[in-house]
């Protein structure tokens, strides 16, 4: 595919264009901090949205499309990884895994959003029906995620370290790196300083970032099939969204709304995304089109009916069959796993999904 290849130039450009303006809002809203912390409110959003296309950046690094040197990317992604509070290679490994089970029912756990069917959700205890229900709450998944999944799952490392020891050195390098920054950050400029600018900005761009990756695979006509079914280029062109965002917000997300194509082949930079998208109309018929105003209404969407192979609404669910058990392990409570209390995630571990 002649789109999937680096160009220096572009890459480049596009680390500039968005490192040394992020660099100068946080300076500014640093400074205006220590002194009247309203007047740099202004400057928030756009710092928030230049974060989450450094971590576009971060995450094309991660498959290796950013620059043509695996060296390089590598280490600009671990770079942004220290800004983003991502350990790079731990996450590096779970995206794979997304990106290899995209839209099969029996590899569900691993780098994504927990999606129960319908049968599944009806075979649950009302505890657990309640429970998953408020992890799929949008305060919940957009709220208090984003905090866990950065402050608390990204910092500890529980694989088997004798088996998982990349994950380990990357999650706790990771942290090492993050403490001296913070203790650095703190004597220089002061704690008001930290508490009011670098966490606000990571938070927001951790629920932005978080929201871009439901919509990507949470909508009603979206792609589930059962392993013997499952199919990868159906997964990507149908179980992937085309998130049609005005010209801005393309480029504020590092094009990643351009996602089915990025399903297909993810060798393809983001900086390539929109050229391939426009010159090639196969990709632009088989597009699974959300505007800003169709994501908004996806919120309210689930479960997954095999039956009538969409996600439907709690609501939906109420008015279908009668329950069905199933039973089976299941590895996490989720990739954004949710702390609503340590007895509720005790309880959602407990959900069982085939495997």
């Amino acid at each position: 595919m002649p789109y999937a290849r680096a160009n220096h130039l572009r890459a480049v450009t596009q680390l500039l264009n968005t490192v040394l303006p992020f660099l100068l809002l946080m300076a500014v809203l640093t400074y205006g901090a220590r002194i009247h912390s309203w007047l740099t409110l202004p400057l928030v959003p756009p710092a928030v949205f230049l974060l989450v296309r450094l971590f576009a950046i971060q995450h094309d690094c991660g498959h290796g499309s950013f620059f043509a040197s695996r060296f390089a990317n590598d280490l600009l992604g671990r770079a942004i990884g220290l800004v983003t509070l991502t350990p790079y290679a731990f996450w590096r490994g779970s995206h794979a895994v997304h990106h290899a089970s995209s839209g099969n029912l029996d590899r569900r756990g691993t780098g994504d959003i927990t999606m129960l069917t319908v049968r599944e959700y009806q075979a649950l205890s009302p505890l657990r029906r309640l429970l998953y229900r408020a992890y799929r709450h949008p305060l919940v998944l957009f709220g208090l995620g984003p905090l866990y999944l950065f402050v608390v799952k990204n910092r500890i490392p529980i694989a088997n370290p004798f088996r998982h020891w990349k994950s380990w050195s990357s999650i706790l390098g990771t942290n090492a790196a993050l403490a001296a920054i913070v203790v650095l950050m703190v004597l220089t400029a002061g704690t008001r300083a930290f508490v009011l600018t670098y966490l606000p900005v990571i938070l927001l761009a951790a629920s932005i970032g978080i929201w871009l990756f439901y919509i990507q695979h949470q909508f009603e006509h979206a792609y589930w099939a059962s392993a013997p079914d499952w199919d990868f280029h159906e997964a990507a062109l149908q179980g992937s969204s085309f998130y049609d965002l005005p010209v801005v917000l393309h480029w504020l997300t590092g094009y990643i709304g351009f996602h089915h194509i990025h399903h297909i082949c993810t060798k393809i930079p983001n900086y390539r995304l929109r050229d391939c998208f426009t010159q090639n109309p196969e990709f632009r018929d088989a597009a699974r089109r959300l505007t800003l105003f169709d994501s908004l209404k996806c919120l309210r969407l689930a479960l997954w009916d095999e039956e009538r192979q969409r996600l439907v609404s709690f609501r939906s669910c109420a008015n279908s069959i009668a329950s069905v058990r199933v039973s089976g392990p299941f590895d996490t409570p989720a990739s954004f796993g949710i702390a609503i209390t340590a007895s509720a995630v005790q309880q959602l571990t407990k959900i069982n999904l085939p495997k």
